[in-house]
């Protein structure tokens, strides 16, 4: 393991909560194993992402219920290809190269857990948006 990849997965917060069994699927221990990791460390970042979307688009999603923000940041992950293409950069750059490998194998499927577990995040965090975004 060269220097660059053992950097990265030193500065990955460990998540006690996710467990490895010998009987999941190689998709669930990536997500637990790698995804995960990734995603609480990308944390802030998304969060100032998403918030800046927000602003590029007017705002809107302030005027929302919150019912309707949470359909948003689904709508706006699941729809807006460059956007999500922009977030799975932000994961995707924080792989190993040996992640990489496995991750190109499925990437399909792991794609989709990846996009779901970002708008989970986002969905928790709804709170963060409401403070008032700069214009």
């Amino acid at each position: 393991m060269n220097t660059r990849s053992m950097d990265l997965l030193k500065i990955r917060p460990q998540i006690s909560s996710s467990s490895l069994t010998e009987n999941m699927s190689d998709n669930e221990r990536f997500q637990n194993e790698t995804l995960r990791p990734i995603i609480k460390l990308q944390n802030n970042l998304l969060l100032a992402v998403f918030k800046n979307y927000i602003k590029k688009h007017k705002n809107y999603f302030l005027e929302l219920s919150l019912e309707k923000k949470l359909v948003y940041i689904e709508n706006a992950i699941q729809k807006d290809i460059k956007f999500r293409n922009s977030l799975k950069g932000m994961v995707i750059g924080q792989f190993t190269v040996e992640e990489y490998n496995l991750y190109i194998k499925d990437s399909s499927a792991l794609n989709k857990r990846m996009m779901n577990m970002v708008i989970e995040r986002l969905k928790d965090q709804v709170q963060f948006f409401d403070k008032p975004v700069l214009v």
